[in-house]
């Protein structure tokens, strides 16, 4: 059910609770994780935190600990699958499910019980009414006594004839029922980042700090850079957030001078959407960025060539335009994003600027918000051996924190290396033809051997690397259709299992609605070929399949989608 006074129905029934915080994998789940923790450090709450990437982790981390704990909070996990069927938990067990996932489970709506969700109820969920999907065994018909056999014959032939009615309705309702829940469910989207549910909770108890607020817009910034919102639900979030900004941060907002050596300060801004090109060179933002890769079209020379005339028309000395940001002329620093903003108008690029926000902490170090999301994405999907999946996300979470700058810094150093290595497999991708039609969509398989293979084996990274090369295929495509078209994308898994991670992608010109068919298209696929596949990810258009089902699967795909 859906939780509507999350003070009363969740925080003070917690508050005096062990509870249990499963947290996945994603840089939302992280900032609504460190709202949660800071609440429950400022009222003793005894917690334990477990961080899980899939349904299996959840499975059996679940199985580990149900004995000791009968509450649970699932971060960004949980919602769009029925969970008491996965866990089957104890009847006295509660789960609190904070989670972006679209369309929510109908039976997790409907228990009263045992799901209690934490959802905000503005998003437009549309859920079934419970008597469309929901209905009680009625019984089937009643013993009849009548005396005389004439009667009995009668009463015998209406109890027939209200049967097979009975019997017909059923089936129409159940018709009815199976058309209901194809639509709702057919396809998957995101709701409100459940960092700013957190933050809204933590307003509510009057607990909000500003170092909340900037988890909340890190929170809604990762939902951006990984383009699982529209375009509009982001700037109206960024509205709520920013009343919020100037609420925690109108003492100094006309006195520059009054930065302490220790003090946060947060600022709305309308900034250009190069990557991190505060911490890098601006050529190597504008090279690694995939909205100006994809406008330049710089795998190709032509693209170099136009790279060039861009900056020639700023008027930016090469040698500036090449050295770290930092370091280049503060008189050019001044006007650079009106500089760049008017000469990409010229070059077609209309969007060059956003609104966003950024972090000052002291004198010294400044950060956008989506400075933070790319640091924090690379740190917990770094593919370096060091440590398990845990240790990288913990390293991730504590990034988060301002007490660990030198792992934000460490973090910004792997992310400039994981655009790089993205934008790289693009080129090589398009320059060798390796995205092809397949009809009712698009298809690119990276090979084994391929540089950073390893790297796009993870979920976020190999998202983020099928968005981007989708991207600048439709800025190098002539043909007008394949324009169109959403994106199937594996990536080499596991070489010792021989399983392939795949993924859909809906189309660009989608940006209207962001909301993706392919959970159901990959399972109906796989189940009329028997292709081993496993949906271990939160993300249903995300699967694991036996590489030598591949082909079979994908002609499932083919003809399901033509």
């Amino acid at each position: 059910m859906f939780v509507s006074d999350f003070r009363k129905e969740f925080y003070e029934v917690v508050q005096s609770q062990r509870v249990l915080l499963f947290v996945a994998s994603d840089v939302d789940a992280l900032c609504a994780c460190k709202i949660l923790q800071a609440l429950f450090q400022c009222d003793h709450v005894q917690y334990t935190l477990v961080p899980v990437s899939g349904w299996q982790e959840l499975e059996t981390a679940f199985l580990e600990h149900k004995e000791q704990f009968r509450y649970f909070i699932l971060i960004n996990c949980g919602a769009n699958v029925d969970l008491l069927d996965i866990l089957q938990p104890d009847e006295d067990t509660v789960f609190f499910v904070c989670d972006t996932h679209r369309p929510v489970n109908v039976v997790n709506v409907y228990n009263d019980t045992q799901i209690k969700l934490l959802i905000k109820q503005d998003d437009d969920l549309e859920v079934p009414a419970y008597e469309d999907i929901f209905r009680d065994e009625e019984d089937s018909g009643s013993d009849s006594d009548g005396s005389e056999p004439s009667e009995k014959r009668t009463r015998l032939e209406e109890e027939i004839v209200e049967r097979t009615m009975r019997r017909r309705q059923r089936r129409e309702w159940e018709a009815r029922r199976r058309d209901i829940l194809f639509d709702y469910e057919q396809y998957e989207y995101h709701g409100t980042s459940s960092a700013m549910v957190m933050f809204e909770l933590a307003w509510t108890l009057s607990k909000d700090l500003n170092d909340m607020l900037w988890w909340a817009i890190v929170g809604l910034t990762d939902q951006w850079v990984q383009d699982k919102i529209t375009q509009m639900k982001y700037v109206t979030d960024v509205g709520v957030l920013q009343r919020h900004v100037s609420r925690h941060n109108h003492r100094n907002e006309d006195e520059e001078n009054t930065l302490s050596v220790d003090c946060t300060r947060i600022s709305f801004e309308y900034d250009l959407r190069l990557a991190l090109y505060q911490h890098w060179s601006l050529h190597d933002s504008l090279c690694n960025t995939s909205y100006t890769a994809a406008r330049f079209k710089l795998w190709s020379v032509h693209g170099q060539k136009r790279l060039q005339e861009f900056l020639a028309d700023m008027g930016l000395p090469l040698k500036q335009v090449k050295q770290k940001f930092q370091a280049m002329d503060i008189s050019l620093k001044e006007n650079l994003r009106e500089m760049i903003e008017e000469s990409a108008n010229k070059f077609g690029m209309k969007d060059m600027r956003m609104q966003t926000f950024s972090i000052h902490f002291g004198f010294k170090h400044k950060f956008l918000a989506s400075d933070v999301v790319f640091a924090t994405m690379s740190l917990m999907e770094s593919p370096e051996k060091d440590g398990s999946g845990t240790d990288h996300f913990i390293q991730a979470l504590d990034s988060l924190s301002r007490s660990n700058l030198d792992k934000l810094y460490y973090g910004l150093e792997l992310a400039k290396k994981q655009l790089r290595a993205t934008q790289q497999t693009i080129a090589s991708c398009l320059c060798t033809n390796l995205v092809i039609s397949q009809g009712p969509f698009l298809y690119c398989s990276l090979m084994e051997g391929t540089p950073d293979v390893m790297l796009f084996s993870r979920p976020v990274s190999l998202s983020l690397l099928s968005k981007h090369l989708l991207k600048s295929f439709v800025c190098s495509t002539k043909n007008r259709r394949c324009k169109l078209l959403p994106l199937v994308m594996a990536a080499p898994l596991s070489m010792e299992h021989g399983t392939v991670t795949v993924m859909g992608i809906p189309p660009e010109t989608d940006s209207s609605d962001r909301k993706n068919f392919f959970g159901r298209a990959f399972e109906k696929a796989a189940e009329s070929t028997s292709s081993r596949m496993l949906h271990n990810h939160f993300d249903l258009s995300v699967i694991e399949l036996k590489a030598e089902d591949r082909s079979k699967f994908l002609d499932a795909l083919v003809s399901l989608l033509s």
